[in-house]
């Protein structure tokens, strides 16, 4: 049996990795500095993970497979590569485990994680049997990851490092395209090239769909046109300009009783015109949007659109995207991975629509130190939909300590209840002395703030 070791594998894109292959019958085990919750889930499922880095846990593994946060001095890669062992980060990787598959892959700044659910939970709903990498967990299977038997493979395709561009999609969406991970791409354009990089992998038979709305996405399909591709545009608007001479538009969603919206939708993607009605529980503006594009991908494989918009509407979300993490006291808790400028406004205005008359408190623990001062002027207004503001001291992650501090952003931002509130603990604090029944508390992180989350539902 093909034994595979990850070095990293706690993270939700090794830990993916690591359970498609358990269920495709290999040998896995891992190792990470801490036990995170994909670790722990995949320990229950008879993976062996190691706390701790060291040549011994490598052991007579076939291959290794890294994160991209593994550097060359790792004692786990320098032991590996000492005996001969093929050593592959994330992205050499992922392109071998859509082969001979119908590769759906999800880009864009935002909304790709969620997006990859939907398709993900709409294939496996309507008895496709898919496989599928997320990087969170799809709320409605429980798991990040799954090896089907059907033929189609879904997988989120993550931009950082140019990870994507491993990928073998011969279906490709991009959400959105905006300016990110500066550590990456220093500039826009950087970005954009990796971009058309990716849509240079989706051979001549293949499809982009791509949002109408995003004038980044639009550029692109602008350019898979030109390249010859099958291109579907979508948006939320029917006023949008058509960017494609197939498309797909929903009209005006107005929200339900279930905390989401419920909107009709048109498309021409097919034989003539087609509608079908669509009632989402998942909330806010942007959550249609990801729908829209899910529907186009069913669409442009030929699949009955009703089927998909029923799959849609029991579609309960993925983990730590508005995820309700409970109600105590009349106080509301939820998670959300929002960690850029225009996913926190997209976050927030959901919330306002959700949860009206209500005072909801942003809790945003900044996620490294080059975003946030790359981004620092759309960061300083993003919070007009909270009542109160809570900016924790920066999430270095990946990089060093700087002498830079996110009490810089919070004395530029021109709301009246903005505040610097410290360490993850001093804002579970702060909260636990303020809060009043009824208050919603939204804690935006990519980092650790989840904890602020856990602390304050516990001691309410």
């Amino acid at each position: 049996m093909t034994r595979v070791h990850f070095i990293g594998i706690g993270g939700s894109g090794l830990s993916a990795i690591a359970r498609l292959l358990k269920e495709s019958g290999y040998e896995v085990t891992g190792s990470d500095r801490m036990l995170s919750p994909f670790a722990l889930d995949l320990q229950k499922e008879g993976v062996t993970v190691y706390v701790g880095h060291h040549p011994r846990n490598v052991g007579d593994a076939n291959l290794v497979i890294r994160s991209s946060a593994i550097g060359d001095d790792n004692p786990e890669v320098a032991a590996a590569l000492q005996k001969g062992i093929p050593v592959y980060k994330r992205a050499d990787f992922l392109g071998r485990l859509m082969a001979d598959q119908m590769g759906i892959a999800v880009a864009g700044t935002h909304g790709k994680t969620t997006t990859t659910a939907m398709i993900a939970w709409t294939l496996y709903a309507m008895n496709r049997d898919p496989s599928f990498i997320i990087g969170g967990t799809l709320g409605n299977l429980g798991v990040n990851a799954r090896a089907g038997k059907g033929n189609h493979f879904v997988i989120e395709a993550d931009e950082y490092d140019r990870m994507f561009l491993g990928l073998k999609p011969h279906i490709a969406v991009v959400t959105n395209l905006e300016h990110d991970h500066p550590d990456c791409y220093p500039t826009f354009d950087d970005m954009y090239t990796a971009f058309q990089a990716f849509v240079d992998l989706i051979p001549p038979d293949g499809s982009l769909v791509v949002s109408a709305e995003d004038d980044g996405a639009v550029s692109l399909l602008s350019y898979a046109r030109r390249k010859g591709l099958n291109v579907v545009s979508y948006s939320l608007y029917s006023e949008m300009t058509i960017n494609s001479p197939q498309w797909m538009q929903a009209r005006v969603p107005r929200p339900n009783q279930r905390g989401g919206y419920d909107f009709a939708v048109m498309t021409n993607v097919g034989e003539g015109i087609a509608s079908v009605n669509v009632s989402l529980q998942v909330p806010g503006e942007h959550n249609v949007r990801n729908a829209m594009a899910t529907l186009s991908v069913m669409a442009t494989m030929g699949l009955p659109l009703q089927e998909a918009a029923d799959a849609l509407s029991q579609f309960t979300g993925t983990g730590r995207r508005f995820e309700v993490k409970g109600e105590v006291k009349g106080v509301t808790v939820i998670d959300d991975y929002a960690h850029h400028p225009t996913e926190i406004r997209a976050t927030l205005a959901g919330a306002k629509a959700r949860y009206p008359g209500r005072r909801i408190w942003a809790v945003w623990q900044p996620h490294t130190y080059s975003r946030t001062q790359t981004l620092f002027f759309e960061f300083s207004r993003a919070f007009a939909d909270a009542d109160e503001v809570l900016v924790t001291e920066i999430y270095a992650s990946r990089e060093a300590k700087q002498d830079f501090s996110s009490a810089e952003v919070v004395s530029a931002m021109p709301h009246p209840s903005a505040r610097y509130s410290g360490t993850v603990s001093e804002t579970a604090e702060y909260l636990l002395k303020n809060l009043h029944p009824s208050d919603v508390v939204l804690v935006l992180s990519a980092g650790d703030a989840d904890q602020i989350s856990a602390e304050v539902l516990k001691r309410l």
